[in-house]
């Protein structure tokens, strides 16, 4: 079976979407210290788009060096709300912090996609979603989390939207996908238009 791209990402979900999609992949995993990069670039200044095209551009980067013969897709998201950067969540209290933290107003989800080939960048993406949360009861809270946790520990923001975590939201700006972490129509148009899926 011959690849479409190689996923320089070790994020089960955007596997499925890409697949889902058609695409024959493989995983390929960059070892790389993403708390270190984004702790870096945000230190400088660098906005919240910035921050997720540099580490998705590092992921793809870091395979494509190996010398891959098919393009290589890199993948980051980043939540900012009112200035700050989020990470995954580490611990329980983390996540009930983080949607305390969100609760009552509008963050934005930013996912960013870069595609290597031949060891060089040809395309770089980055969607943006806008969700509002409702301002929820700290028993609702810890209602959520107890069913919730340790599952959403692999979510920004500390909610899974495409579980029960879309109970938080009231209102949802942006594509799916994007929220998902993948710009996906994106990406497929792109590999359409280059003529590496059929038109």
């Amino acid at each position: 079976m011959s690849l479409d791209l190689i996923l320089a990402s070790g994020s089960a979900i955007r596997a499925q979407i890409l697949r889902n999609a058609g695409l024959r992949l493989e995983i390929d995993s960059p070892s790389l210290d993403e708390e270190a990069i984004r702790a870096s670039l945000t230190e400088e200044g660098a906005p919240p788009r910035e921050v997720a095209d540099a580490l998705a551009e590092a992921k793809a980067r870091r395979i494509a060096s190996k010398g891959a013969e098919v393009p290589v897709l890199g993948c980051d998201q980043v939540l900012s709300c009112d200035g700050e950067i989020f990470s995954k969540p580490a611990t329980r209290d983390d996540a009930r912090d983080h949607i305390r933290a969100l609760r009552g107003k509008t963050h934005h989800l930013l996912s960013a996609a870069v595609l290597y080939e031949d060891a060089e960048p040809v395309w770089r993406h980055v969607g943006v979603a806008r969700l509002a949360m409702r301002d929820i009861s700290d028993a609702a809270l810890d209602d959520y989390l107890d069913r919730a946790w340790p599952d959403i520990a692999s979510s920004l923001g500390g909610y899974k939207l495409e579980a029960e975590g879309v109970r938080l939201f009231s209102q949802i700006q942006g594509d799916y996908f994007t929220i998902l972490g993948l710009p996906l129509i994106e990406l497929l148009n792109h590999l359409t238009l280059t003529g590496r899926l059929p038109a």
